[in-house]
């Protein structure tokens, strides 16, 4: 068969971190953590019609027929790798790049050209739990999903003129955004709530209330009793059906997700899962003022 031109949504993902994985949990760990990842992106790129055309290491590279589906696909592919658990004191990740633009099609079933090019670029732009893609092919959005994307940068490409508009695609949705909720029946929120028992009294929150500050300072929301917490610690919301985490904090939020390991939380976000703890600024063990969490 003679190489074929086409126009397509070229999508690349690959685990963030994987070499700092190896050294930090073991070469049998990492490898399997890292196969887990690969295995949910080639299926959820063929649950939204795509085709992967290959795997290298810890990347999948994979195309689409519209920017869509590329997008769909990476919503997923980050909404699932986001569930996993926690590997040793590290939660994995994933980057996503894609583009929609020419490609040419070998007998082979590889593919190159002009959006392979940029969606790798643009695959290196992004970071842990980030998607990202091009203006050009915003443009090319669903309304709904159009919406939910902004403009971070512009970066130039080799071979191009001018500058490429660099694009996020949020795929966590904040409770007053409901663009993705309304895009596809998966991203409805069920009716979830989070039930946190904090010295002695009893907080939900939920599509009502939405999210809670915590930190030593008087006017938290949640008050922290522990001399370790800052004084605006973090904050707990409810984006969709999942409750995020967020550490603003000098010395660290701990969780405990029950089963799990302890791990420490820096200037980073955390989806909450199942039942734990959460410890302010030192490890449960030591802490003062613990809260105790329910996934409901």
């Amino acid at each position: 068969m003679a190489e074929q031109q086409a126009q397509g949504a070229v999508l690349f993902a690959d685990v963030s971190g994987s070499t700092k994985l190896y050294e930090t949990a073991g070469d049998q760990v990492a490898k399997a953590a890292i196969d887990e990842c690969v295995r949910i992106m080639r299926e959820q790129t063929e649950g939204a019609k795509g085709r992967v055309i290959k795997t290298m290491g810890d990347e999948v590279m994979s195309v689409f027929p519209t920017a869509d589906a590329a997008a769909d696909a990476a919503i997923e592919m980050q909404s699932a790798i986001a569930d996993l658990k926690p590997v040793g004191n590290s939660k994995i990740g994933i980057r996503i790049g894609f583009n929609y633009g020419p490609i040419v099609e070998q007998a082979d079933g590889d593919i190159f050209g002009d959006a392979v090019n940029v969606a790798a670029r643009l695959s290196h732009v992004a970071v842990k739990g980030q998607i990202i893609t091009a203006r050009d092919t915003v443009m090319l959005m669903s309304p709904m999903l159009k919406s939910a994307t902004r403009k971070i940068t512009a970066i130039q490409i080799k071979g191009k003129a001018a500058e490429v508009e660099v694009y996020e695609l949020m795929w966590q949705q904040s409770e007053d955004m409901t663009t993705l909720a309304s895009h596809k029946s998966i991203y409805k929120p069920k009716n979830a709530k989070l039930r946190i028992l904090a010295q002695g009294s009893e907080v939900i929150l939920s599509a009502e209330r939405p999210s809670l500050a915590l930190g030593r300072d008087a006017s938290a929301d949640l008050v922290v009793r522990e001399r370790m917490a800052s004084r605006a610690h973090g904050k707990i919301e409810r984006r969709l059906d999942k409750f995020i985490l967020t550490d603003h904090s000098a010395n660290g939020t701990f969780i405990t997700i029950e089963g799990d390991k302890e791990i420490i939380l820096r200037r980073e976000e955390f989806t909450l899962r199942a039942h734990g703890w959460i410890a302010f600024g030192q490890t449960r063990a030591t802490s003062t003022d613990v809260i105790e969490f329910f996934c409901e």
